[in-house]
Formats: structure tokens, C-alpha cells, sequence
């Protein structure tokens, strides 16, 4: 038994340093990163104009929380990603267990959800401006557009894929497909649910920028298109530093739930 426990005692000290490992080598590519890029810019190996410089960026965004304009384009689109992808998992989860519900329904819809899930969605953006005009709402549906097909395809499978001995027994004792689909389909489902809004709050904040690439006057999108016009390449690299912080928070927001999610149940 001792011997036993002094090998899981190593294993687990083994596996504590291998996630040190893993986060000390994580922080030390991003300092080092920072600092090549630092250097080469400051003594001119690189255009600092062109290519800017770690600290040009943090002393353009220190300026901009002085006079607070940055936490303006921050929250519009944090917003327009949030909503969009809200709607993205509401709409997706409907349509699944209506394409569920009916096999006929499924069949017919199958090809056009796969053709649209295939159209490059940046060339529905200037459509949408016509449609719904240069609003907040066409952004929105813009982040929309680049998840919510995938997304359908993925939770229908998903849903297709649960175990049939389950579901034959749900009616053996009576119960009939609503029944299936709040005891089995949709519990047995939430895994996959999870891993798709893994991916959709990804792509929902990639249709926002793009959304607001074209129709938006405010929000990072706005700032990117806008100061690469003006050649203000120190605010365009801080807009993008931005988004990758903001992809990370928000994928760190889904794993939190997901790991609710799997101490809970």
C-alpha cells in the first residue's frame, strides 16, 4: 500500500510540474516576444511606424483610458458579440430539435444549411447594409451570420448521435418524442452544446468585426478600418491586442461554465 501511495504521490507531483512547465514556457514566449519586438523597433531593425512597439501601444491605450473614448468601442463590441452570439445559441438549439422533430424537414433543409454554412460570410456583410442599413442591428446579424449555420449542422448531429437504446426505451415505457428530447436528447446533448459555444463565441465576435468594418462608427471593428485610413498604426495594433484579450476572456467565461457544468453534474 505505501508503495502505492509514493507512486501516486510522484505521478501528482510529476503532473503539477508539467502544468508549471507548460505555463512558465507560455509566459516566457510572450515576454520574449515583446521584448525582440521592443528592441528591433527601438533601434530601427523594424519601421517602429509601421510595425509600432509594445510600449507605443500601452502608452496609446493609457491615453485612451484617460480620456475614457477607449471603454466606448470596448463595450459596443463586447455588446454586439454577446447578443449575437446569445441569439446564435438560441436560434441554433431551436432549429436542431425542430430538424429533429421532423426527418422530412431535415432532408429538405440539409443542402442549403450545408451551402450556406460554406458561403464566405464577409460577402453577405455589404448585402446586409442594404437590407437593414448601417445600423447596429446589421452587425449584429453579421456576427450571426458567420456562426449560427455551423452551428445548426453541429447540434443536429450532435443530437443524432445519441444512443437509440436510450430514446427506445423512453417509449417502451410510454413516454413519446418530447419526452426523448427533454430526457435524453438534450441532457445527453450539453457537452456538445458546450463545445459549440466554444467555437460560436469565436466566431461571433470574428462577424462583429466584420460587421463593423462596414457599417459601424464605433466599436473596435470602427477603430481598426479607421486608423489604418489615418495611418495611426499604434491604435490599430492596440485594437487588435484588444480583440485577442477579449477572444480569451470570453472563451475563459465558456470553459468556467463547462467546468460548472461537469462538477455539477
Amino acid at each position: 500500500m505505501n508503495e502505492i501511495s509514493a507512486a501516486q504521490l510522484a505521478y501528482l507531483q510529476q503532473k503539477k510540474i508539467h502544468r508549471y512547465v507548460v505555463i512558465f514556457s507560455r509566459i516566457a514566449i510572450l515576454v520574449i516576444f515583446l521584448l525582440v519586438w521592443e528592441i528591433t523597433s527601438q533601434t530601427g531593425i523594424i519601421d517602429s511606424f509601421i510595425f509600432s512597439s509594445p510600449s507605443k501601444i500601452a502608452l496609446c491605450f493609457f491615453d485612451m483610458v484617460l480620456d475614457k473614448s477607449i471603454f466606448l468601442h470596448i463595450g459596443i463590441t463586447l455588446y454586439e458579440t454577446i447578443v449575437s452570439f446569445i441569439l446564435v445559441i438560441f436560434v441554433s438549439i431551436l432549429t436542431a430539435v425542430l430538424l429533429w422533430f421532423s426527418r422530412k424537414l431535415s432532408e429538405i433543409l440539409d443542402p442549403y444549411l450545408v451551402v450556406l454554412n460554406s458561403l464566405p460570410k464577409s460577402a453577405l456583410a455589404p448585402l446586409l447594409i442594404v437590407w437593414l442599413g448601417a445600423t447596429q442591428t446589421t452587425i449584429i446579424v453579421a456576427g450571426m451570420s458567420v456562426a449560427i449555420f455551423g452551428s445548426i449542422l453541429s447540434l443536429y448531429t450532435s443530437f443524432q448521435e445519441i444512443d437509440p437504446e436510450k430514446i427506445k426505451l423512453i417509449y417502451t415505457l410510454h413516454g413519446n418524442k418530447f419526452h426523448a428530447l427533454t430526457k435524453v436528447v438534450i441532457p445527453g446533448s450539453i457537452p456538445s452544446i458546450i463545445n459549440v459555444m466554444k467555437v460560436n463565441i469565436g466566431l461571433c465576435l470574428v462577424g462583429v468585426i466584420i460587421g463593423e468594418f462596414l457599417a459601424a462608427r464605433s466599436g473596435l471593428g470602427y477603430l481598426i478600418i479607421y486608423s489604418s485610413q489615418v495611418f495611426k498604426l499604434d491604435w490599430l495594433l492596440m485594437s487588435i491586442v484588444l480583440l485577442c484579450i477579449m477572444a480569451m476572456g470570453l472563451y475563459a467565461v465558456i470553459n468556467l461554465v463547462e467546468k460548472w457544468y461537469l462538477k455539477k453534474f
